[in-house]
């Protein structure tokens, strides 16, 4: 039998945890999650199951009704006995309360993902009749602050490359480790702001999905479909100073076809890179720095270049246009402040 590949590794571990959750939720729930399956990706599923957990932990807890029931058997029809009211409620517990002696806190996007399970839920009973009202509806999505985009300036962008193939700035003893990777993070961080795929889309890459002859790399997107990222000559000459060491690595079993390797010779870990970014971001600013803003640093400055938005929105992966507008509604506004007296009414040569 053929290794599983890391995505379907990572897909078996999605469908084992999500089965883990289900455990913990209504047993009505099944048919909820067998409806979503092939209509929601795997991780957004775990997600809805998480926070349907807590949903229902507030049911137990602050409805007579369910006091002495265990949450596996709360039935079908608490979703016909609750109003809009009663969801308002919830959401405004959520903005703080306490758990197994702990307070715990949840801004507005923590709570409209909190909502947007809820919606998910009764959508589904409602569109199948089996619950005759959806009072979710009746409930306005929370109206969330816009964040400022934290990413790298480009003098920023130079400096992070300098230290990771310098080592400056370096502690003691992250430098014991540093000459035996710093050519593997060097390309790792190069590949992540010359493309602005994800964290995730790298750590899946494979050694056969490089192809320098077009100077692309085939990666697997959020939604799980495949997609060709282009990259330029700096990434490409960090890539290939990588394979001169990659090539002398005798990989563990099952990890023989992995592109970026851990010291351990194993498939590095979305971890592990969220770290080594941190580590080497940290000696070059005061921002907090995550693969994800290097990714906002990329999208940014391609939209700079380019002007483009479908062009941004298309090589970093978003489905919808709307979502990478919304990531670069900032930038939009400085375009047109720039172009703002680029069309005269009035030419001199006609003024009498």
């Amino acid at each position: 039998m053929a290794e599983k590949t890391y995505h379907e590794q990572e897909r078996n571990k999605c469908i084992l945890e999500l089965r883990i959750l289900q455990s913990e939720l209504p047993k009505f729930l099944k048919d909820y999650f067998r409806g979503i399956e092939y209509s929601t990706a795997p991780r957004t599923q775990i997600a809805y199951a998480t926070d349907l957990k807590t949903f229902f932990e507030y049911i137990k807890d602050t409805n007579s009704m369910y006091k002495n029931t265990d949450i596996h058997d709360i039935d079908l029809g608490i979703l016909s006995r609750l109003n809009a009211q009663d969801i308002e409620e919830y959401l405004d517990y959520l903005k703080l309360y306490t758990k197994n002696g702990h307070e715990l806190a949840n801004d507005e996007r923590a709570i409209k993902r909190k909502l947007s399970a809820l919606r998910s839920m009764y959508h589904y009973y409602h569109k199948n009749r089996i619950i005759k009202e959806n009072p979710v509806t009746q409930v306005d999505l929370p109206k969330i602050h816009k964040k400022q985009i934290i990413r790298l300036d480009d003098e920023e962008v130079g400096e992070l490359l300098n230290v990771v193939e310098s080592g400056e700035h370096l502690t003691k003893k992250q430098s014991e480790c540093h000459d035996k990777l710093k050519v593997r993070d060097t390309a790792i961080l190069t590949l992540l702001l010359g493309t602005g795929i994800r964290v995730s889309e790298c750590v899946g890459i494979n050694l056969d999905d490089v192809d320098y002859i077009n100077d692309r790399i085939k990666i697997v997107r959020k939604g799980g479909y495949e997609s060709f990222v282009y990259y330029g000559e700096e990434v490409r000459q960090a890539l290939l100073d990588y394979m001169e060491e990659r090539d002398e690595i005798e990989p563990m079993k099952g990890h023989e076809n992995a592109l970026f390797l851990s010291s351990q010779r194993r498939r590095i870990t979305v971890r592990s890179i969220e770290l080594l970014v941190k580590k080497y971001a940290s000696t070059v600013t005061g921002k907090h720095i995550t693969p994800h803003k290097l990714r906002s640093t990329y999208g940014t400055n391609l939209y700079k270049e380019t002007g483009d938005i479908y062009l941004v929105a298309d090589v970093l992966g978003h489905s919808d246009v709307n979502t990478t507008r919304k990531h670069y509604a900032e930038l939009e506004e400085d375009r047109k402040k720039k172009f703002k007296d680029a069309v005269t009414l009035r030419h001199k040569d006609n003024q009498f």
